[in-house]
């Protein structure tokens, strides 16, 4: 006999594998002929952008690049400070047993470090080490019982849960364009650093659409035909709309961008200004909150019941938060002086995370890399800072068993100096919050009750109670039910046993028709 059970449907997205590891993009670079040669560098940095990835068989392969600014001491009688840019391209498989093709890559790439070698005054060997985190999702419909209609005497182990079913998951891509002004007193000779943040983040939804707006943040420094450093920065509009069928207002949106492809170049309309081009990858996942009563077990005292159960992993309490945390601190920088800074590359580690009831505490440093004039044959030098700072999260949806995601972007920076060699370091992190739970539930299929068996007479068995016992595993355990149980031994809180406790359990008997 089949049962009819009443099913809801969810899509469950799930993390079927992901992995942390660290890449090494290596490759040499030779010095134009129109450039002079290298007598030692002053300063690298560096973009890294993905332009294909992939999920194959049990692994997932990575296809990107590093955009490259090296800033060197040239080999010339005015001793000018040079730069040269240049690309690396790699390609990274990475092994992850059990994910299959056409599932769902998330990752995250970015720049550990960058080291240059002058193998002699035309080529430098460049090392590069990119950390690399990766995940893995497979969504998956799912049917969940949650009552049964049309047999009596039935025992159903039930939970209530409020789970964050996937409404979609979906790629589109944005595009910021925009001509950059510089003096007009500047004349460019070349680009000697390039810095770029996704900064101000957010999404609405309407109509089937996600809009996602952000800002690309771009600092870039640059030489000037009469030898002078100079900075410009610019925050660039990015827009894009996401199309997703049946999302609505309620839903939670989970967006994130990621560079895929970056163009910086002198402009050769305007002498005075710099083209500035970005593509940008928009991974959008909406989710649902649905509160289901899900039937996690389930047995019959006087029939042979038999299903199949297989365990999910899915989303539970997602909530989305964003914060800024600002960090100030006075440093001092004897070398520095009174001179100019030129451009200070702001970036960030975590060092510690905390999660406890109804909050998370962040332990980081801002790391700061300073550029400024010297006295020196250059004319340049640099002079790297790292200062701490601690951030305390409140919400009462966090608790130890909390999955928590953080991306955290430097949304403003500034620098004064107050007095010789004394810097005013004040600096606004924007903290994009991602809080949920993983929950694992049983799900129950093809239930049929066996026609053959009928209810007999019942005896009385002693029992007394183990560690981790519940009346739920007795009473299923025996073919009883709860409610004898509770009858029977006359007790007062069914959720709480006492190791030792002798109970009475009426047990069924049964037999087959003949």
């Amino acid at each position: 006999m089949t049962i009819d059970a009443e099913r809801q449907k969810i899509c469950a997205n799930q993390i079927m594998g992901q992995k942390n590891e660290m890449i090494m993009v290596e490759g040499d670079l030779i010095v134009p002929d129109i450039k002079p040669d290298i007598v030692s560098t002053i300063h690298t940095s560096g973009n890294v952008y993905i332009y294909k990835k992939e999920v194959l068989d049990d692994k997932v392969r990575i296809d990107g690049g590093i955009h490259i600014y090296i800033m060197y001491l040239a080999d010339s009688s005015d001793g000018r400070v040079r730069g040269i840019h240049t690309t690396l391209d790699f390609t990274q498989i990475l092994d992850i047993a059990g994910v299959k093709s056409g599932m769902n890559l998330d990752d995250d790439i970015t720049i550990k470090s960058i080291e240059c070698k002058i193998l002699n005054g035309r080529k430098i060997s460049i090392n590069a080490i990119l950390n690399c985190s990766v995940k893995i999702y497979s969504n998956e419909e799912i049917e969940i019982v949650n009552e049964i209609h049309n047999v009596e005497g039935i025992q159903c182990l039930q939970q209530n849960v409020c789970l964050n079913s996937l409404v979609g998951m979906e790629l589109s891509k944005a595009y910021a364009k925009e001509t950059v002004m510089i003096e007009n007193t500047d004349n460019l000779a070349e680009i000697l650093s390039v810095h770029t943040n996704m900064i101000n983040k957010e999404a609405k939804i309407s109509y089937n659409k996600i809009l996602a707006k952000a800002d690309l943040d771009v600092k870039i420094m640059y030489l000037t035909e009469d030898n002078r450093i100079e900075n410009v920065s610019t925050k660039i509009p990015v827009m894009g709309f996401i199309d997703m069928v049946n999302i609505s207002d309620d839903n939670i949106c989970n967006i994130k961008y990621k560079i895929k492809n970056l163009v910086i170049k002198p402009n050769n309309v305007d002498e005075h200004s710099i083209y500035v081009e970005a593509e940008i990858e928009l991974l959008c996942q909406a989710f649902e909150k649905r509160e289901l009563s899900v039937i996690q077990d389930m047995y019959s005292p006087n029939s042979q019941l038999e299903f199949s159960q297989k365990t999910i992993d899915t989303l539970s309490q997602k909530e989305m938060m964003k914060e800024d945390c600002d960090v100030k601190e006075n440093v001092s920088i004897p070398e520095i002086g009174q001179n100019k800074i030129l451009q200070v590359e702001t970036n960030w580690s975590i060092t510690d995370k905390k999660i406890m009831e109804g909050k998370m505490i962040l332990e980081g440093e801002v790391n700061l890399n300073f550029i400024f004039e010297s006295d020196n044959v250059a004319g340049i030098d640099t002079k790297k800072i790292d200062i701490p700072f601690h951030h305390t999260i409140m919400n009462n949806e966090i608790n130890s068993e909390s999955m928590i995601e953080e991306t955290i972007s430097v949304k403003n920076d500034d620098f004064i100096i107050e007095s010789p060699g004394m810097i005013q370091c004040n600096i606004t992190l924007e903290i994009n919050i991602d809080i949920f739970h993983r929950e694992h539930l049983n799900v129950i299929e093809n239930i049929v009750l066996e026609d053959q068996e009928t209810e007999d007479l019942y005896s009385m068995v002693v029992y007394f109670v183990k560690p981790g016992d519940s009346l739920w595993k007795i009473a299923k355990q025996f073919r009883s039910t709860i409610e004898d149980i509770v009858r029977v031994n006359e007790i007062e809180n069914e959720n709480k046993l006492e190791v030792g406790k002798q109970l009475f359990i009426p047990k069924y008997m049964l037999r087959k028709i003949s």
